[in-house]
């Protein structure tokens, strides 16, 4: 049997599922980030299974090397849910920056505001 790089990139993505699998299992990753990345492991299954169709879409491109295409998806992926990920951080500064004004605000209201007045 001659490994290409199609059966490759088959057993990257099935590795790459269990291992998304495993930790959301042992909650290291929440699941609605895990829904992403499984998203795009039975995407790069699909499309690692159909070598006819990479080739397809190399022509379309004009791209030589047709299994260029998986990575070129897999990069445009990761550029996407990293846009993803810094919106979610923005969102959550946010959100913290509001809840530590709000605690100073109550804090400050029941008396419990510590200064640091030395003098």
């Amino acid at each position: 049997m001659i490994f290409n790089v199609y059966m490759l990139s088959i057993a990257f993505s099935i590795l790459f599922l269990i291992i998304i699998i495993e930790l959301v299992r042992k909650n290291r990753l929440l699941e609605k980030y895990s829904l992403l990345w499984i998203l795009f492991g039975i995407m790069l299954l699909a499309l690692s299974i159909t070598p006819a169709f990479i080739e397809a879409i190399a022509r379309l491109m004009d791209i030589k090397y047709a299994p260029s295409v998986l990575f070129l998806f897999g990069m445009v992926y990761v550029v996407i849910y990293n846009l993803h990920i810094t919106v979610v951080l923005s969102k959550q500064s946010q959100q913290i920056t509001r809840l530590n004004q709000e605690i100073a605000i109550l804090k400050e209201k029941t008396g419990d505001f510590k200064t640091n007045d030395k003098a």
